[in-house]
């Protein structure tokens, strides 16, 4: 490895599995401390040992355990240098939006929105002091391309863009750069819809232009690194879409919701 990251420190949310393990352990490769967490905890600590990294048990929808795990960086390693907002956990099974429920919707929105604002914003203080921060949010084609099923995710993703914009925004004077990036991998958000859905793996290949989904760590995360390099310095309030072109001609993700009464 080249060594981009070198000395820096970073968090990384929803370390345990899928997308968050492949950047966690890219990012050791490249020479960062890397702090994980997430609320499977036998995971997230096991994939912390294999890289020498700390693990912090996290629910994102939580303001205090988020900035717990934000001063815990900060504590153990003396800053945060770069986040990633990757966390996600699926709030039910796919449906139409009419059959959505309140709680639903409110998980989406405190996970894929709120959990990100505030580490964001307990992040920022020590970026702006250091003059140096990379804050890169895990958006989804789901929300830009409207992929039926999954109102949620899509309404919580789609906010996190927008939080991505207007940070960059705002932030560009201080040294920290915003950026957000749409994947296309099997992560475990996406193993557990072809739980639900097994024929979807085959049309989620056929669909993409290059033929397949991406490898978490050798796809996706080689990606945030540079993201999270000082090479990206001048690259702000972006989406970047790491998925093999599908965003191109978007994807024909038509599950059937059962449109019944």
């Amino acid at each position: 490895m080249s060594g981009q990251l070198d000395g820096r420190v970073a968090l990384i949310t929803g370390g345990a599995a899928g997308i968050g393990a492949g950047i966690a352990r890219r990012f050791a490769d490249e020479g960062a401390r890397v702090v994980i967490t997430d609320v499977d905890e036998q995971s997230g600590a096991e994939v912390a040992a294999t890289i020498g990294g700390t693990f912090v048990a996290a629910d994102m929808r939580v303001r205090e355990q988020v900035e717990n795990a934000v001063g815990t960086a900060v504590s153990v390693y003396g800053s945060i240098d770069v986040l990633v907002n990757n966390a996600w956990g699926a709030a039910g099974a796919a449906g139409r939006v009419e059959r959505k429920t309140d709680e639903q919707l409110a998980h989406g929105i405190a996970l894929g929105y709120y959990g990100p604002y505030w580490a964001m914003r307990a992040a920022f203080g020590h970026m702006r002091e250091r003059g140096w921060g990379r804050v890169i949010n895990m958006c989804s084609l789901n929300g830009v391309n409207a992929h039926m099923g999954t109102l949620e995710y899509n309404a919580g993703k789609e906010a996190l863009r927008a939080l991505t914009r207007t940070a960059a925004r705002e932030w560009a004077p201080t040294g920290i750069t915003v950026n957000a990036v749409c994947p296309a991998a099997r992560s475990r958000s996406f193993e557990r819809v072809l739980a639900e859905q097994p024929a979807m793996a085959a049309l989620a290949d056929a669909a993409n232009p290059m033929g397949r989904m991406g490898d978490p760590y050798g796809d996706i995360a080689p990606v945030v690194v540079f993201l999270a390099s000082e090479g990206s310095r001048y690259l702000t309030g972006n989406t970047l879409f790491a998925d093999g072109g599908s965003h191109i001609n978007g994807v024909a993700w038509a599950p059937d919701l059962d449109a019944g009464e």
